[in-house]
């Protein structure tokens, strides 16, 4: 007892002295989560209030309730929000078809196969992540424009299936590396060619990569505007973010309230994604940054 009592002794004031710290770090972390979510609790408010109320009030606590907004806004832009919706699923389910296919093949054979100039393509395919999109804007557009793709969503989706992503590369390329070569080795042995190896060994074993990339892509596809906005031209076309641009108008009123309305539900979407492979994303960027 008389050598416990001293370690227990200790063990107590270690813990009255972390408790208050751990108070502040806790009470500062959420008043830095607090500060994050207001433009988001914001918005949310400004969709529930009156065009005129929104920026004169601009508390989160709306002094009327204006629900009508999210029925305006379903319809009021000239064609049902629905089919915003619907565009922009389809391109970003088709860029992350795409990416995930292209993608895992290119990582697949930098990390596995030795060819000549191997170092030279790497080292060039990671150059182009310096690129700004605004360099390559005008040559892709004239590619795009030459095969009479302007205004459809083949210029969005089929560089996808070309493996243009090049971090998504370079982040599977890390993760095969980390797989052991002895499986495919085995593989090989039991006559396994080395497509099937990809497809039965390594593909089911970079699930977490697989993931990680498809959560990006379909919210960076999802929320990208230029491109949307160079290629799509006709409003039967248009996803959300050019279909949240219509109910701007310098020239007349805008509808705010609408706007916002229907920009809380463009949220959904990738929120239900976030929050359903919430575990495997962090379970991706983990592995992926710890194994080389």
């Amino acid at each position: 007892m008389s050598a416990i009592t001293p370690a227990v002794s200790q063990w107590q004031k270690l813990r009255s002295q972390t408790g208050p710290r751990r108070i502040l770090l806790h009470t500062l972390l959420i008043g830095v989560a607090l500060l994050m979510l207001y433009p988001l609790l914001w918005m949310l408010s400004s969709s529930l209030k009156p065009d005129t109320e929104i920026f004169t009030h601009p508390g989160l606590i709306p002094n009327k309730l204006h629900p009508a907004n999210y029925s305006e806004g379903w319809s009021g832009s000239g064609n049902s929000f629905s089919l915003y919706i619907t565009n922009s699923l389809i391109v970003s389910i088709g860029a992350v078809i795409g990416n995930v296919i292209s993608c895992s093949l290119a990582a697949y054979a930098f990390a596995r196969f030795e060819f000549r100039g191997k170092k030279i393509w790497f080292g060039a395919m990671l150059g182009t992540l310096m690129l700004p999109m605004q360099a390559t804007l005008i040559p892709q557009y004239t590619i795009f424009y030459n095969l009479t793709w302007i205004n459809t969503f083949l210029p969005l989706i089929v560089p996808k299936f070309l493996a243009t992503d090049a971090f998504f590369i370079f982040l599977m390329v890390q993760f095969i590396r980390s797989i052991p070569r002895e499986l495919d080795q085995a593989a090989m042995m039991d006559g396994a060619n080395p497509f099937q190896i990809y497809w039965k060994i390594i593909l089911p074993l970079m699930k977490p990569a697989l993931v990680t990339t498809t959560i990006f892509t379909f919210i960076w596809t999802y929320d990208d505007f230029l491109s949307q906005l160079v290629y799509l031209q006709q409003n039967a076309r248009f996803t959300v973010p050019l279909g949240l641009t219509l109910f701007l108008d310098q020239t007349s009123g805008s509808s705010y309230g609408a706007m916002f309305a229907m920009a809380t539900l463009a949220l959904l979407p990738t929120l239900i994604c976030f929050l359903i492979f919430q575990k495997r994303l962090v379970e991706g960027l983990a592995t992926t940054g710890m194994k080389g």
